[in-house]
């Protein structure tokens, strides 16, 4: 399968993310415990590699399957970091404004292009710099409300505490990707065996959530599991669905791609669920809007265009060039 096929069905599942959660909720409430939603969706994960995995172990020859501790250990990495993240996450919104969150959030696009740089060693042209700064700037500009709105004034108004754990959330989400590849390209195991391991220890994380939760309610509402499927509906399921579905795509890409293939994913998913939002729900475009999405396709074409298009040099340009080489060369044979 072809990665921009993977890249894009990765587009379509995550711009319909949040439309469906937003019509899973009843008259703008969740119904569902929704910190059940996560781990149902690193089960459903789990289960569907499992059932790949035996399915390839049935073939000849078998799949490579790494089962050294000193491997396996490095798996809950990940997991570790984004339970860090989640936690910074509700912290930076006790400094900041949820637009103003969002919009620092962009800041993960460029620090995923530094580590994807530092901790994997893949350099990156000029051209695919620029490309990355400009995605973040075009999604950044298509999150900017007008500024003759109040939120406007309230983008410059934060503590330094929120902006300095906005920097710090970009971070750790961009680490946590760029780790989860580093996982899964350090050697060739079977895709299918690395997801049961990433997603045996995201289902344990989740649960010690749930678990914790109910400790710090002291059981008000019942043990987790007892109201797990509570308030679950067709579109609920939707959503867990989607999600797991999203997080297989994700580490398919990690495998055979990179990261920055994932974020260009995910940036044009939210541009792509606000064009959608205008026909399904009450939302009206804006000007900043249209220039973002204007911005991310130019940058989308810049980064994985092949330089020959992107420097395409006039006709007379070229002829000239020619003849001062043919020139050059004359002049050498003419020395000799």
């Amino acid at each position: 399968m072809q990665w921009y096929l993977v890249a894009s069905l990765l587009t379509i599942l995550t711009s319909s993310q949040g439309i469906l959660t937003t019509l899973s909720q009843t008259n703008g409430r969740y119904r569902y415990d929704y910190a059940t939603v996560p781990f149902l969706a690193e089960v459903f994960k789990l289960l569907v590699s499992s059932f790949l995995l035996w399915k390839e172990i049935q073939k000849s020859p078998p799949p490579k399957m790494t089962t050294d501790w000193k491997s396996v250990r490095l798996f809950p990495i990940p997991s570790i970091i984004y339970l860090i993240h989640n936690n910074v996450q509700f912290a930076t919104l006790t400094y900041v404004d949820t637009s103003t969150y969002q919009i620092m959030g962009n800041l993960k696009i460029v620090t995923t292009g530094l580590l994807f740089r530092l901790f994997l060693r893949r350099k990156l042209s000029n051209l695919q710099w620029m490309a990355i700064v400009l995605l973040a700037v075009g999604t950044t500009v298509s999150q900017v409300k007008g500024c003759g709105e109040a939120s406007c004034d309230s983008l410059f108004s934060a503590p330094i505490q929120g902006y300095m754990l906005g920097v710090l959330s970009a971070c750790l989400s961009a680490l946590a990707g760029v780790y989860t590849e580093f996982l899964m390209k350090k050697n060739n195991d079977s895709l299918y065996w690395q997801n049961v391991q990433l997603y045996t220890f995201g289902a344990i994380f989740n649960m010690a959530r749930l678990l914790l939760d109910d400790f710090r309610s002291e059981f008000e509402k019942g043990p987790w599991w007892q109201r797990l499927f509570n308030g679950y509906s067709i579109t609920t399921w939707l959503v867990v669905l989607n999600l797991g579905s999203t997080g297989l795509l994700v580490s398919w890409l990690m495998k055979y791609a990179d990261n920055i293939v994932k974020v260009y994913s995910t940036s044009m998913a939210m541009l792509l669920t606000t064009v959608l939002s205008l026909f399904l729900f009450t939302f009206r475009p804006t000007l900043q809007l249209f220039l973002g999405i204007i911005v991310c396709i130019m940058s989308l074409h810049m980064y994985f265009a092949p330089p020959s298009i992107l420097i395409d040099m006039p006709t007379m340009l070229k002829e000239e060039s020619e003849s001062l080489i043919e020139v050059s060369v004359d002049r050498r044979a003419d020395s000799s």
